[in-house]
């Protein structure tokens, strides 16, 4: 049968067990904790895990354990390498401005810097200096240290060794010390903030955005001005932040485990 499209041989709700058990396989390798997670019995999951394995979505037995096999994967990687996150993104992104009315960002990775890749404006008559296709130093910026707050100690050592910390401003993070002790904090608070690092009077807080392999390949900010946003207040923003970039990770397929 045509797994996905003749579900005439199926009986009724089948559809969706299929589809419940290929999602706790992905998840869970072992064939007991599919049973456990999808709440079927053992034998409806062993009957839809051998139609997926027949059929090439998953790979793997029951001794040995299930992962993707080699049909999903030719989908998958087919829609990860169409996918554009500026279209993923920029509903996110519109939704985000409408809800706190500030500059949202989202920026790529690209070797040392963070490149724009989307700004959307507030409807305040201010705007930002940044554009797309800017680059900027990742120590710098909120967004670069959320990615960077996801690499190992090794790594952000060889960023400094490579870049030499450049100063934007009198407040940029100039030591790798420093800059391990800033990075620690956005580990355990979730977030980064730049409170005029890159440029003077302008503040952000910031989150990383994941994808498919749990990579940190993107930022997303919410900026302002440091008149409007004083001190530590940009803060308060934390949580739509990360809300935000939780939710275009999981459009780019990220799972948190």
């Amino acid at each position: 049968m045509e797994l996905l499209t003749d579900r005439r041989d199926l009986p009724s709700n089948a559809s969706h067990k299929l589809l419940q058990v290929l999602e706790a396989a992905l998840l869970q390798e072992r064939f007991t904790d599919i049973v456990d997670h999808t709440g079927l019995a053992k034998s409806t999951v062993h009957r839809l895990v051998a139609t997926l394995v027949e059929e090439g979505f998953l790979s793997g037995d029951a001794e040995h354990g299930y992962r993707a096999g080699p049909r999903f994967m030719s989908l998958a990687g087919r829609v990860l390498t169409e996918t554009d996150i500026t279209q993923v993104a920029q509903p996110v992104v519109d939704r985000l401005v409408a809800e706190v009315d500030c500059t949202v960002h989202v920026g790529v990775r690209a070797g040392d810097e963070m490149v724009y890749v989307i700004r959307t404006d507030s409807s305040k008559p201010y705007r930002m200096r940044s554009r797309i296709g800017l680059a900027i130093p990742m120590h710098s910026t909120g967004m670069g240290k959320a990615v960077m707050a996801t690499w190992t100690d090794e790594e952000v050592a060889d960023y400094a060794e490579r870049t030499g910390l450049p100063s934007r401003t009198a407040t940029t993070v100039r030591d790798v010390d420093s800059l391990r002790r800033v990075l620690d904090v956005v580990r355990a608070r979730g977030f980064a903030l730049d409170l005029g690092e890159n440029e003077d009077g302008t503040v952000c807080v910031a989150a990383a955005i994941h994808d498919s392999t749990g990579r940190a390949t993107h930022g997303l900010s919410i900026s302002s001005i440091a008149l409007e946003h004083p001190g530590l207040s940009i803060e308060a923003l934390a949580p739509q932040a990360a809300a935000a970039a939780a939710d275009i990770s999981r459009l780019l397929g990220h799972r948190r485990r």
